[in-house]
């Protein structure tokens, strides 16, 4: 019975929270801990919002990692999560944007109590649980009780990202004190234990505006240590940024500089940097990849996982450790492979580690990520390669151009007929179609010169007896295969501009805005001047106080310069 009413109250409170953000959302508006009725008036709506001193600006429901990554951080290692996470909405080229219109279905729910009672049953079973907890589960009562109130205030600061309230701590002791006169201290623990994980407290960052002395709305600073723990760790904010948090030092300029040294620094920040590459380059398709065996034998589940370890690999070897230019992940011949990848790519193997750095020969046509596994294989078909993917999604990915989808009546058959010529012969259907040629100009020359590479990677020179052209004119430059194609992204501006505004938007959680342009153009110039390395750009970025700003709704009054800075200089990304 009391599971029951657990379970109840808390979906209930979680599924209410998801409408009202994807209502808020879906209206345009922010979404806030309070809706103005939709029975008020415009005006009345307004005045409501004038008087507050506070909004929520943003909620965002956890990625799969950042929950992991959390519990890890919190409880440790030992501590297994397992359970199924629902998937996540990719909105203008990320996943990022996408989870702020993300609420919780009843199945997702069920998925989280899972978890939740499965963490939380570990907690009360380990060897340790008189350390974790903070008294041993023999104790008194009354001192279980004190006990209690302690543990779920100290790990409700750790999982909210903020401290209890008084309403909270106090729903979780009334659980608490239910569960140890009808079950037992133990299951007292794990219940309220199992609450606090249940709470969209802990499943979704709320990010808090707050006004100022002077009538602006600035981010809290709770929120704050929110964001710069989420990008940069992918995970929550630890003690230090807490802390910081708590006495208001977060808000000096001088302590945000120094928490992304500190926090670029940390071991941690090797995953905060391979999660923002599997949002960047789409990697959570790779769940759902799948290749004909007969074509690809060679393909399998441990290919597939080694090929996204390998990019992710070669991407933090690249431009963390070896401090290199952001541009020559589509022209480097180095990577990092493993056996069953030297199988694909047809290479020795004669390492005994898991894992060895690979540089391919200039003659094998390697060129970046753009021939690695990953790319070939994610933007391919089942039995075959496709030009027309590779072409949209190096577009959309790498140079932020929208491709639109194909109209719902397109004859795909002469594409489709796989046994017949090359692909480029078959292509020419839609190329010299003009209800198809205006996309496809944009998509198929950089494909078709990506195509001595197959579905899964593989090099070939041939496709059904006939040779492979490998030549490309793209707006009126002539490039020759996956080399000639990676030195046209390495070259085109439009490229590095791209990565500028996906790593600003990865962290703010918001499409683009043409309102962000100039201080975006002073990131780019930056960017360009520290050689195009990364870490000086995340750095810069972080440490803008425009990357800390807040959307402010129609309706709450605040002074004009309260929502944006004026971009005058590169340095803070506009500080005059």
């Amino acid at each position: 019975m009391l599971r029951q009413t657990l379970i109840s109250g808390l979906l209930g409170a979680v599924a209410v929270g998801g409408l009202l953000t994807y209502s808020a959302v879906a209206d345009g508006r922010s979404p806030g801990r309070e809706a103005a009725s939709s029975s008020k008036s415009t005006d009345e709506a307004g005045d409501v919002l004038a008087k507050r001193d506070r909004f929520v600006a943003a909620y965002r429901r956890l990625t799969e990692t950042q929950y992991r990554n959390t519990i890890a951080d919190v409880f440790g290692d030992e501590i297994k999560v397992e359970g199924r996470f629902e998937p996540e909405l990719r909105e203008e080229g990320l996943q990022a944007v996408g989870n702020a219109h993300l609420s919780i279905t009843t199945s997702g729910m069920e998925q989280y109590y899972g978890m939740a009672r499965s963490i939380s049953s570990q907690i009360v079973n380990a060897d340790d649980v008189a350390d974790r907890l903070g008294c041993k589960l023999d104790a008194s009562k009354a001192r279980a009780r004190s006990c209690a109130s302690d543990f779920l205030s100290d790990t409700g600061f750790r999982l909210y990202r903020r401290p209890m309230t008084k309403a909270e701590l106090s729903a979780a002791m009334e659980i608490w004190d239910a569960a140890a006169d009808q079950d037992g201290v133990k299951k007292a623990f794990e219940l309220s234990l199992s609450s606090l994980l249940l709470s969209p407290e802990f499943l979704f960052r709320s990010e808090i505006a707050e006004k100022t002395e002077d009538g602006d709305f600035r981010m809290d600073a709770y929120s704050k240590a929110e964001r710069l723990a989420f990008y940069l760790w992918d995970s929550a904010p630890d003690e230090e940024l807490l802390s910081l948090a708590k006495s208001g030092e977060i808000h000096d300029q001088a302590k945000i500089d120094a928490q992304v040294a500190r926090m670029m620094d940390d071991p941690r920040f090797e995953a905060g940097v391979r999660a923002f590459f599997v949002d960047f380059l789409h990697f959570e398709t790779f769940d759902t990849v799948t290749k004909d065996p007969l074509t690809y034998p060679k393909f399998s589940q441990a290919v597939a996982d080694s090929a996204r370890e390998e990019t992710l690999r070669f991407m933090h070897q690249l431009l963390i450790e070896d401090e290199g230019d952001y541009r020559d992940i589509f022209t480097s011949r180095k990577t990092v492979i493993n056996r069953p990848l030297a199988a694909v790519y047809n290479v020795p193997y004669a390492s005994k580690a898991d894992w060895a750095t690979f540089e391919f020969p200039e003659s094998s046509g390697r060129s970046g990520v753009l021939t690695q596994v990953t790319y070939t294989s994610l933007f391919s078909h089942p039995g075959s390669s496709s030009p027309t993917l590779r072409g949209k999604y190096l577009a959309e990915i790498f140079q932020c151009t929208k491709i639109p989808d194909p109209p719902a009546d397109v004859d795909f058959s002469k594409v489709q007929a796989l046994a017949e010529g090359t692909v480029r012969e078959r292509l020419d259907a839609h190329r010299t179609d003009p209800t198809c040629a205006s996309c496809h100009v944009l998509m198929d020359p950089a494909g078709l010169a990506l195509e001595q590479f197959d579905g899964i990677g593989q090099f070939r020179k041939t496709e059904n007896g006939e040779p492979i052209d490998v030549s490309a004119e793209i707006f009126g430059s002539h490039y020759e295969g996956a080399q000639g194609i990676g030195q046209y992204l390495h070259d085109n501006p439009q490229t590095s501009a791209c990565f500028v505004q996906k790593a600003y938007n990865y962290g703010t959680g918001r499409p683009f805005d043409y309102r962000d342009a100039s201080v975006l153009s002073a990131y780019e110039q930056e960017f360009a001047d520290a050689g195009y390395q990364m870490m000086p750009l995340l750095r810069t970025i972080l440490t803008d106080p425009k990357f800390f700003e807040v959307i402010v709704p129609d309706g709450l009054q605040a002074r004009s310069t309260s929502a944006s800075l004026e971009t005058n200089t590169a340095a803070r990304g506009g500080q005059k």
